[in-house]
C-alpha cells in the first residue's frame, strides 16, 4: 500500500526537493492543482513540483479573491493535494492570515499539513486578486515583520517562505526591487514579484535580486506569457500556472452544460470526455486490488 492511500514520498523529503531544484539552474514548473486528483495528473505527466492558488481556493467556494478564505480552509486544501504527490507543493498564503502572529502560526499549519513552502503577501488585509487594479501595499517595515515571524515559525529549515510584492503595480518596478531586496534581507528563500509587464521587466528584476525568483504566467493578466524556457534564460528558477487548470476545466463544465440544455444529451460531447478508463487509471483502482481483491471486481469495458 505505500505510496497507495498516500505518498511514499515524505514532507521533509519534498521540502529538500523543492530547494534542490530551486539551486539546479533548470527552471521548477509548478501548475496549478484546483483538486488532489489534479495534482496526480501534474506529477505522472512530469512536471518538478505542484502549486496551490489562494485564488482557486476561493473560487472553489464561489467566492472572490479577497481575503475571504481562512487559514483552517486553505492549510485543508493544501494538505489533500500534497497527501496524493511526491511533488513539493508550493500554496498562497495570502497575507499570512493577520498581523506577523499569525503568519508564524500559519507557516506552522502549513508545516503540520505537508506542505513544501507557502508565499506570503506585503498587501493590505483584505487582499485583492494580484492582476487587478486597486490593490495596496504595506509599509516595508509591516511586511518584513511577517516574514520574520514566518521565518522563526517553521521547524524545518527545508521548508520555503517566499515573499511575494505586489509593489509593481502601486509603486514601480525599482520600489518593488527595493522591496524583494529587504524580504530577502529578512530571511525570505524565494521572491515572487506581482503583474511584471514583459521580459524586460523580469530581466531587470532578476539583474538586481541575488536570491531565487519565481514568475507567475497567469492568463488575462498584466504580464506577458513567456515560456519556461524564455524564463530559465532569463534566470528564474520557478514558475506558476496558478489558476490554469481550473479555466480548463470550467470553460469545459460549461460548453457541456450548454450542450446539454440545448439539445437534452451528452451524446456529443464523449470525444471530448475523460473516459471512464483512464479515471480509474489516475485513481489507481488496480494497484488497490493487490491489497484487498475484493475492491477491484469489475471490468471497464472501451
Amino acid at each position: 500500500m505505500t505510496g497507495l492511500l498516500a505518498s511514499a514520498t515524505t514532507a521533509g523529503q519534498k521540502r529538500a526537493a523543492l530547494r534542490a531544484g530551486l539551486g539546479s539552474g533548470r527552471i521548477q514548473r509548478l501548475p496549478g492543482a484546483f483538486d488532489p486528483l489534479v495534482a496526480r495528473l501534474i506529477q505522472e505527466i512530469g512536471f518538478e513540483g505542484v502549486y496551490v492558488s489562494g485564488a482557486v481556493v476561493s473560487a472553489e467556494l464561489a467566492l472572490p479573491d479577497i481575503g475571504l478564505t481562512t487559514l483552517s480552509e486553505v492549510a485543508a486544501r493544501g494538505q489533500q493535494i500534497a497527501r496524493v504527490t511526491d511533488l513539493p507543493v508550493l500554496v498562497d498564503a495570502d497575507t499570512g492570515f493577520g498581523e506577523p502572529m499569525n503568519a508564524a502560526r500559519t507557516v506552522t499549519l502549513l508545516e503540520d499539513a505537508g506542505l513544501a513552502g507557502c508565499h506570503i503577501e506585503d498587501q493590505v488585509n483584505p487582499k485583492r486578486c494580484g492582476h487587478l487594479d486597486g490593490k495596496a501595499v504595506v509599509p516595508v517595515e509591516d511586511m518584513v515583520r511577517r516574514l520574520r515571524a514566518a521565518v522563526s515559525a517553521r521547524r524545518d529549515p527545508d521548508f520555503v517562505v517566499c515573499a511575494r510584492t505586489d509593489a509593481r503595480g502601486t509603486e514601480g518596478l525599482a520600489a518593488a526591487i527595493d522591496r524583494a531586496k529587504a524580504y530577502a534581507g529578512a530571511g525570505a528563500d524565494l521572491i515572487f514579484t506581482e503583474a511584471l509587464a514583459d521580459a524586460a521587466e523580469f530581466a531587470e528584476f532578476r539583474a538586481a535580486v541575488e536570491i531565487p525568483l519565481l514568475a507567475n504566467m497567469t492568463e488575462f493578466g498584466k504580464s506577458e506569457l513567456l515560456s519556461a524556457q524564455a524564463l530559465e534564460d532569463l534566470g528564474y528558477n520557478a514558475v506558476i500556472y496558478p489558476v490554469t487548470t481550473l479555466r480548463l476545466a470550467m470553460y469545459a463544465v460549461e460548453q457541456g452544460l450548454r450542450e446539454i440544455d440545448r439539445t437534452g444529451t451528452q451524446a456529443a460531447l464523449l470525444g471530448t470526455m475523460q473516459h471512464r478508463s483512464r479515471l480509474y487509471e489516475l485513481l489507481r483502482y488496480e494497484q488497490y486490488n493487490a491489497f484487498d481483491a475484493g475492491i477491484f471486481t469489475f471490468t471497464v469495458s472501451e
